[in-house]
């Protein structure tokens, strides 16, 4: 019999099998010379059967092509050979053995001779099977059948397959070098492909390599991106980032959720291998990408003295080292999580996992050698290691269990740890990860393989229905926490920015007469609205600040369901966010009432960034579609106040000056937590509705995002509580409340749900802040770090206030972020000619820009004046204009890194102002700009154009000092709310003109006058100085 199995490429081949095909199915084996695969008539004979993918067949003797079904491997029962590449061709009569794959498959030898034939081992010489010559033909009949199970109990158990397993599923070669080089592991040398690497692992030819290379550790360093993953971890990331040291080939991963963390993640890899090598790196070679290509990068490289090597464009090969190791790394981890039947979400984990093997294993580019031996000069170790994936029984500490307990459940090994002597195993059922040394396994059995509880999710399902939990309680926690003893929590659990929440909740379904019960909430606070007081502000068409910018890099968030649906940290947040809205008890499920309004509702999507511009949190919002709302039908008051942002920069002085630390706290779904008094009906949400009343809708008993009367009922819920526990309002700011009991004092303000909090009484704080925390879902972010999107440094005995993350993201919005900068923000004299820019002269542009701007304002005094000028032509910009804006934009390109210093000393007050008589030359208005400082702290600032045409500079002076004279005025009464008796008095000045003509000062109004009347009232000492 002749079975030719030729690979060819070309063409479907046709294979040879000259053997008459009437007879019934055998199960008998039968040796062929001819062959160049083995052959089985039976599915059951395949272990890790695959689907044979192309148009190849077998050509029998009557001339017919028959084709191959599947493919895979069969360890014999005695487990002393492997048939590998078995093909399953169902309509063939006898199963055929290739002589040249079995001998090459098991470093065996087969001999024959008219009685039969002999097959010996090459290492031992020891006979391992001797069979008959029957008809002519060498036949071998298996002892028993070989049913799929037993195959596979067979293949796990073979130690060559077990160690392959183990160690990550690298080449035969280097298997048998970490055989010669470790004989105590009792691995015999085989040539046996592997399914697993077969469908993980298959690739193009290779390019050739390059012949040059380094000669000591860090000297060359080639690094690379991976991603995006179409799967993202439980944490988030997407991609991640590789360095490689080129003498040794050691690798370094970092999971990274953006390619922005990029340089970032240098630096801090930069700074830990220089500091555990005690060498430094010379030159950095990689493939030239944005992420690697931009400003900051640069500047570290420069910094220290680092070369930067890239590749020619669209020519990946010239960064080969890296883009080979990554695609080890992908074809490791890949094979590992098939291997384990694991969810591609698990990806990191199979990552970290894949680089401690890869450099632990001898290579041909390292004669022979492991990383780990010739950068840190230590001989790796390999009895400890296991098959990734496998099911594990930890010892559970005793505080975690009682006596009768068991001691261990089942797990799932994860990897090694990098911090302690022990393995990470994760449990499956709480989704917390447990590190220990004393771990039993189960190699051959994987938890994913057969277990309902696999969280994997295709990207391609949207589900429709997400999460819905029923009455019973239930907790999760995130994936990346760790068993931990139970303890009575504490106040306000700190909450680390960059990590998500921990949710423990309980579907409510809540008493209505219980609800009904609960008295209104009333405001102890005068609030006088506009609605009061009938003067209503005209409706603004254009908000400048509602498409915020992302920081650099970051993808645009999800603006529909079924986006945010494809992604698992999106599906994630939006069932944190629905079981936060059960667990508040937000609405009762009820019919729909006749005639009633129900409202519509649509989640929304966005990410929560730390001081350093990084993804913190993935926050999904359910949102009542308030535009349907009709005035005194669902709603009626709305108004709800905001602290002012010079009361944040006198909060952070008056600190700094008495040594408080400054405390930042977050509540979570805070209009949840106010109670609503108007009857509001609301549709489901989408994804989570109720599969027992589909046709219900929610009768809303507390606010919900969207609500035209949300904000102003939190804030009064909030409020009305702080004054419970003795809070009193500032009259200059009402977001500022204050707590004065004998010497204790407590200042708290509040900008709708985030907070900061300072005081003099450590004891007393704690004890209030853990009220707070059982009324409310409160956060404590710890010292005040990011507030507002401004980033808050302490440096010694100063505070930094800076939006550079907010500014970089303007710049990279136009593609202006590697425009030359320029030393000033403005021009006193315009160009003959100014230039046409196309990216900025849309006017939609420069509104988004322009108003971008103004929130840039908030820590940047220097650009006042100049972004004054720019919105003052909003709807009309001319090319002059954009022309200024993009002076303005370079400007700040090249001052990214400035900031607003908060500095101790005394608490007086100063102002200054100044004005620019008709400065405008279209209108003949004037300017007036002042600024008032806090002892040597900028507190607050103005540039505004007058109403009115000045008709002498000393006319415009006047008013500006008019103006100026209310901001200290405020501030002074702020001090003096908060309890500060101080004896310091304000202090204005004002540069007015070397003489005062009677005649022009007499024709200022007595509107202006009002500067005298602030002047008797607060005891402002007014200095002129000399104009000239």
């Amino acid at each position: 019999m002749n079975a030719n199995y030729t690979s060819q490429t070309t063409t479907p081949k046709q294979n040879n099998a000259l053997v008459a095909n009437s007879e019934a199915p055998s199960q008998d084996w039968y040796l062929d010379t001819g062959a160049s695969s083995h052959m089985t008539n039976t599915s059951d004979n395949l272990y890790q059967s695959t689907p044979y993918m192309g148009n190849d067949g077998i050509f029998i003797g009557d001339g017919r092509n028959i084709p191959i079904a599947h493919s895979g491997i069969l360890p014999t029962h005695n487990r002393k050979f492997l048939l590998s590449n078995l093909l399953h061709v169902p309509k063939i009569s006898y199963n055929l053995l290739s002589i040249s794959q079995l001998v090459k498959d098991n470093n065996i030898s087969i001999t024959f001779d008219p009685s039969g034939f002999v097959c010996k081992d090459l290492t031992t010489n020891n006979q391992l099977l001797r069979g008959p010559c029957k008809a002519g033909l060498y036949k071998i009949t298996p002892t028993s059948t070989t049913n799929s199970q037993e195959v596979a109990c067979a293949a796990s158990t073979n130690p060559n397959f077990t160690w392959h397993d183990r160690l990550g599923h690298p080449h035969f070669k280097i298997l048998k070098c970490i055989t010669q080089s470790n004989s105590a592991l009792h691995i015999s040398p085989f040539n046996t492909s592997c399914t697993t690497c077969i469908q993980c692992k298959l690739h193009k030819l290779p390019f050739e390599s390059s012949i040059s290379r380094a000669h000591t550790p860090l000297a060359l360093v080639h690094s690379d991106v991976w991603g995006p993953s179409p799967v993202s971890s439980t944490n988030g990331f997407r991609f991640f980032v590789i360095f490689v040291d080129d003498y040794s080939r050691y690798t370094w991963l970092f999971p990274i959720i953006h390619k922005s963390e990029v340089t970032t993640t240098f630096i801090t890899f930069t700074n830990f291998i220089e500091n555990q090598t005690k060498q430094t790196i010379k030159i950095l070679r990689t493939d030239g990408g944005t992420e690697f290509n931009n400003y900051a990068m640069k500047s570290f490289l420069h910094s220290k003295g680092i070369g930067h090597q890239m590749s020619c464009p669209y020519t990946p090969e010239q960064n080969g080292v890296a883009e080979r190791k990554n695609r080890h790394i992908v074809e490791t981890v890949r094979s590992l999580l098939h291997k384990a039947s694991m969810p591609f979400q698990y990806w990191p984990e199979a990552t970290a996992t894949a680089i401690y093997l890869i450099n632990r294993m001898p290579s041909p580019n390292t004669h022979d050698k492991s990383p780990l031996q010739l950068l840190f000069y230590t001989t790796p170790e390999y009895n400890h290691l296991r098959v990734f994936g496998c099911e594990c029984f930890p010892l559970l500490p005793p505080h975690t269990r009682t006596k009768f307990d068991p001691k261990s459940r089942s797990h799932v090994f994860m990897g090694y740890s990098d911090r302690h002597k022990g393995y990470i195993c994760l449990d499956r059922e709480s989704h917390k990860y447990f590190i220990s040394r004393h771990v039993k396994f189960i190699e051959n059995s994987f938890s994913f393989a057969n277990n309902s509880l696999s969280l994997q999710v295709s990207s391609t399902d949207l589900p429709y229905s997400l999460l819905l939990p029923t009455s019973k309680s239930h907790e999760f926690s995130m994936h990346h926490t760790s068993h931990q003893p139970n303890k009575r929590p504490s106040p306000i659990p700190t909450q680390n920015p960059a990590a998500s929440p921990i949710h423990s909740y309980q579907n409510h379904h809540c008493d209505p007469t219980a609800r009904n019960s609960i008295p209104p909430a009333t405001v102890q606070h005068p609030m006088i609205t506009r609605a009061q007081t009938g003067s209503l502000k005209p409706l603004q068409r254009l908000n400048l600040m509602a498409n915020r910018l992302n920081p650099a890099g970051s993808e645009p968030d999800p603006t529909t369901f079924k986006e945010a649906s494809k992604h698992l940290e999106w599906r994630q947040a939006m069932a944190d966010e629905f079981l936060a809205l059960q667990q508040q008890g937000t609405w009762d499920l009820v019919p729909p009432p006749p005639n009633a309004q129900v409202l519509d509702c649509k989640w929304t999507f966005h990410k929560k960034f730390n001081s350093y511009g990084n993804v913190a949190r993935f926050k999904a919002r359910l949102v009542a579609q308030g535009n349907q709302q009709e005035y005194g039908i669902d709603y009626g008051e709305t108004f709800s106040p905001v602290d002012k942002l010079p009361t944040i920069r006198v909060l952070f002085t008056i600190a700094l000056s008495k040594g408080w630390p400054v405390q930042q706290l977050d509540v979570s779904n805070a209009f949840l937590h106010g109670q609503l008094t108007d009857t509001v009906y609301m549709a489901q949400p989408r994804g989570f509705i109720d599969n027992e009343f589909p046709d219900h809708v929610c009768h809303l008993r507390k606010s919900i995002y969207g609500l035209r009367q949300a904000p102003r009922q939190w804030y009064t819920t909030f409020m009305n509580y702080l004054i419970q526990l003795g809070f009193q309002y500032s009259t200059a700011d009402p977001s500022l409340l204050t707590f004065k009991q004998d010497s204790t004092l407590i200042f708290l303000l509040v900008y709708v749900d985030d907070i900061l909090v300072t005081g003099n009484n450590e004891a007393l704080l704690s004890d209030m802040l853990s009220k707070l925390h059982n009324k409310f879902n409160m956060k404590n972010l710890g010292l005040a770090h990011h507030f507002l999107g401004i980033k808050i440094q302490k440096h010694q005995d100063k505070y930094f206030l800076s939006q550079s993350p907010y500014a970089t993201s303007i710049l990279n919005s136009i593609n202006l972020f590697n425009c030359n900068p320029l030393s000033n923000p403005s021009c006193t004299k315009l160009p003959d000619q100014v230039p046409i820019d196309n990216n900025l002269s849309a006017n939609e542009t420069y509104k988004r820009v322009t108003g971008s701007l103004q929130y840039l304002t908030l820590t940047r005094p220097d650009i006042a004046h100049a972004v004054n000028v720019l919105s003052q032509h909003l709807h009309e910009p001319s090319q002059t204009h954009t022309y200024l804006l993009k002076r303005l934009l370079r400007y700040i390109k090249g001052t990214l890194s400035f900031s607003l210093p908060i500095l101790p000393g005394t608490l007086t007050l100063s102002t200054y102002s100044d004005a620019n008589w008709a400065g405008d030359p279209a209108t003949r208005k004037s300017t007036t700009g002042h600024y008032t400082y806090l002892g040597s702290t900028l507190v607050s600032w103005t540039v505004k154009k007058q109403t009115t045409v000045a008709r002498s500079s000393t006319e415009s002076e006047y008013r500006a000092l008019a103006a100026a004279t209310t901001t200290p005025f405020g501030s002074s009464v702020c001090l003096t709310t908060s309890a500060f008796n101080t004896a310091s008095r304000s202090t204005s000045s004002a540069i007015t003109p070397r003489r005062s003509h009677s005649r022009t000062t007499r024709c200022i109004t007595p509107a202006q006058n009002i500067s005298k009347l602030i002047t008797g009232l607060s005891a402002t000492i007014f200095k002129t100085r000399s104009s000239g």
